[in-house]
């Protein structure tokens, strides 16, 4: 108690300084959940309000491409596989467990390392692992389509879905709905980028920006330093999380990256298209693109109108703004991408807020 007093009062002196409310968005899903977890919000004074971001690369993946990868999955000898939290994402008509249940093939691994060992093991067969996530899980699929083209394994194919945070924070200080002082920036994306993707919050939005971890005395004084720079009238970016990233991040990683996969426009769910925003394996390794190699065109169905998982995402609303929480959305039975992932910000005020 007396450690939560103390937390109180040094944020309540920081915006004492400051005199105004301040908006701070967390981009990382994992820091939501921490947040949550951890009862981070009960100790914020008056005037200081955490918002959740779009952190989560479940929750931005965007009904079309559920939609085609269901319909690879429904084409003669083909696997589809992915992470088990993309299992339970809404399409337009079917998530990818309800196109298993009525006959799909699609299965979930833990890594596409798993996915490539299932094409070696059925030649026969053509297996699509279906990639999502930010810049912390693009290089290790970037290795693995690497380890496919030395190895000569014709029949593995990667549908990449995956996201650039830094292009998807730009969109959102360019949206005139969205009001955000400074960004709690993702530890994880953050080893592998660094500090200078970022540099733009600063010199061109005058926002700081404060590379953070996980534990709660990380996220606290992640919060402080973001405060210290509003009340000073400084814009800086900022690393608290320096045992882990360093300003270069990760070049080794990088270099893979850039080798596989070329940047291109991406549209997030909820948020629309962004520019060089997303991955697509480049032109060398074309040959694995299940986009360019499998017929998949589809006519899909646009977000459910009640849904506000896309203001959520914005940090335009809160998840219990949206007159489907809890009620016709659950974890259990989920309308919105928000709601499936364990990273999503619907789900974390469900399991640890509201509920």
């Amino acid at each position: 108690m007396k450690k939560a007093d103390a937390i109180r009062g040094y944020l309540e002196r920081i915006m004492q300084k400051i005199g105004r409310p301040v908006r701070l968005m967390e981009v990382c899903g994992t820091h939501t959940v921490s947040i949550f977890r951890h009862g981070i919000r009960s100790l914020l004074p008056e005037g200081l309000e955490l918002l959740s971001g779009p952190g989560c690369p479940v929750c931005v993946t965007s009904i079309e491409d559920i939609d085609r990868a269901i319909k690879i999955s429904e084409q003669s000898g083909a696997i589809l596989t992915t992470f088990g939290d993309m299992m339970r994402v809404p399409g337009s008509y079917r998530s990818f467990y309800e196109a298993r249940a009525e006959g799909a093939d699609i299965r979930f691994v833990y890594s596409p390392s798993d996915a490539l060992r299932l094409a070696k093991k059925t030649p026969e067969r053509k297996v699509v692992f279906f990639g999502a996530g930010f810049e912390t899980t693009s290089p290790l699929v970037a290795s693995v389509i690497k380890v496919a083209l030395e190895e000569g394994i014709k029949n593995f194919y990667v549908y990449s879905v995956h996201k650039l945070v830094p292009p998807a924070l730009r969109a959102l200080l360019q949206d005139k709905e969205v009001r955000v002082d400074g960004f709690i920036l993702p530890g994880h994306v953050s080893t592998i980028i660094g500090i200078r993707p970022y540099e733009f919050l600063a010199s061109e939005f005058n926002r700081p920006g404060v590379i953070t971890g996980f534990s709660p005395d990380e996220i606290i004084e992640g919060v402080g330093m973001l405060l210290r720079q509003i009340a000073s009238g400084r814009a800086e970016i900022e690393i608290q999380y320096k045992k882990v990233v360093r300003p270069e991040g990760n070049p080794q990683a990088l270099k893979i990256l850039y080798e596989v996969f070329s940047e291109a426009d991406s549209y997030w769910r909820g948020i629309g298209n962004i520019p060089l925003s997303g991955l697509e394996p480049s032109e060398r390794y074309s040959f694995v693109d299940a986009k360019r190699v499998f017929d998949i065109s589809v006519q899909s169905k646009p977000e459910p109108k009640a849904c506000s998982c896309g203001e959520v995402l914005r940090g335009v609303k809160k998840p219990t703004d949206c007159p489907l929480f809890g009620k016709a959305c659950t974890p259990e039975r989920p309308v919105g991408a928000c709601m499936v992932s364990t990273e999503g910000s619907c789900s974390a005020y469900y399991r640890y807020g509201r509920y």
